[in-house]
């Protein structure tokens, strides 16, 4: 019984696997007529209050965007993101929060969601109207993102807050998913090399 069993955990560690190459293999090619025609400061998208904001806004300026949820188990990084900001904000930085029920953990009206990050984590970065980050209503600048910066298995976002970092002049530079805290080494020193850029 343990040789069948181990033979069958195998087996099923094999056959996932081969699913996530054929997957990732489906994707296609890491680049796009979008991603190489466009750029992040030529995207637009309305802000939480359903003002359109242009991103040409934040021109010159390192961004990390993030697809966020209020339900959770990544939800403490909004406490993290914010840290980073105010780390990086005065040096040309700034976070760019997407809420997104892609994942059936936001489900409150932009205002509940406002209200939640901003009570419980004391935010100060910019948070944008709640929109879908997959499928086929994905939102232009993840179709952009994700274009840009395909993930290593997956081209979609897959879960809530993966970051995504845009240098100064507006490509995508680095992808990290939801495991990787906003204040991990990896994450800080990408964005420390990005400031330290020439423009």
């Amino acid at each position: 019984m343990h040789i069948c069993l181990i033979r069958f955990t195998q087996f099923s560690v094999l056959s996932l696997f081969k699913l996530f190459i054929c997957q990732a293999l489906a994707a296609g090619p890491t680049t796009s007529t979008l991603s190489s025609t466009q750029n992040f400061f030529d995207l637009s998208a309305n802000d939480i209050h359903g003002k359109k904001i242009h991103f040409s806004q934040y021109r010159g300026k390192v961004v990390l965007v993030v697809n966020t949820a209020s339900e959770c188990g990544f939800t403490p990084q909004l406490k993290d993101l914010e840290e980073v900001f105010k780390k990086y904000n005065a040096k040309g930085f700034t976070v760019l929060a997407f809420p997104s029920n892609d994942f059936k953990q936001e489900k409150g009206s932009n205002d509940e969601v406002l209200k939640f990050a901003q009570t419980n984590y004391h935010i100060t970065f910019p948070i944008f109207d709640k929109g879908a980050v997959t499928g086929a209503d994905q939102q232009e600048i993840f179709k952009f993102l994700t274009e840009q910066k395909p993930g290593i298995l997956f081209k979609d976002v897959r879960w809530n807050f993966e970051k995504f970092l845009i240098n100064r002049e507006g490509k995508v530079i680095e992808r990290w998913s939801s495991i990787t805290s906003p204040t991990s080494k990896s994450v800080l020193e990408k964005i420390e090399k990005a400031l330290a850029a020439p423009m």
